[in-house]
């Protein structure tokens, strides 16, 4: 089965380059971007203004190929790539989510950006607490390296 996508827009940010981009939007606060929308969905952006952050998917353009285990950047031990959140996968799909801004005809200026500058995105939803927030949760090997600062580097684009 072959599944294709077309990007409705395009992420405008200040990382040119995997190295020293922030790994997740919480740790990237205060970073500011855009995202900038295709023409043909301006009608699609109607009340997405209301919303206080939205949930990116992006190609992650930059990944090279996969593999199924990888040292994430908060360890130092090779992990299941499932149980990562590293860019390179079978489907270099993203997920971020960031505070919206504003909407400003086609372009949504956002904050907690995550992503390098010219990623595609292939579709936006708005976060709802309701749906998406969650309780009781148990973070796998994370609970115990929490804590860590790191930004991103070239690993996972070799």
């Amino acid at each position: 089965m072959k599944i294709e996508y077309q990007p409705i827009g395009f992420v405008h940010s200040p990382h040119q380059t995997t190295s020293g981009t922030p790994i997740q939007p919480s740790r990237a606060a205060g970073i500011e971007g855009t995202v900038e929308v295709a023409e043909e969905y301006a009608e699609a952006l109607v009340d997405l203004d209301g919303f206080s952050h939205i949930i990116l998917i992006c190609h992650l353009h930059k990944a090279a190929k996969f593999k199924l285990k990888v040292v994430p950047y908060l360890d130092t031990e090779l992990r299941g790539l499932f149980a990562t959140r590293a860019p390179s996968r079978p489907n270099p799909i993203g997920l971020s989510v960031v505070r919206l801004l504003g909407v400003d005809g086609l372009v949504l200026k956002i904050e907690g950006v995550d992503l390098l500058d010219g990623t595609p995105v292939l579709d936006i939803k708005p976060y709802v607490r309701e749906f998406d927030e969650q309780t009781e949760i148990r973070c796998g090997w994370l609970d115990e390296v929490s804590g860590r600062e790191t930004t991103a580097d070239d690993r996972f684009e070799r």
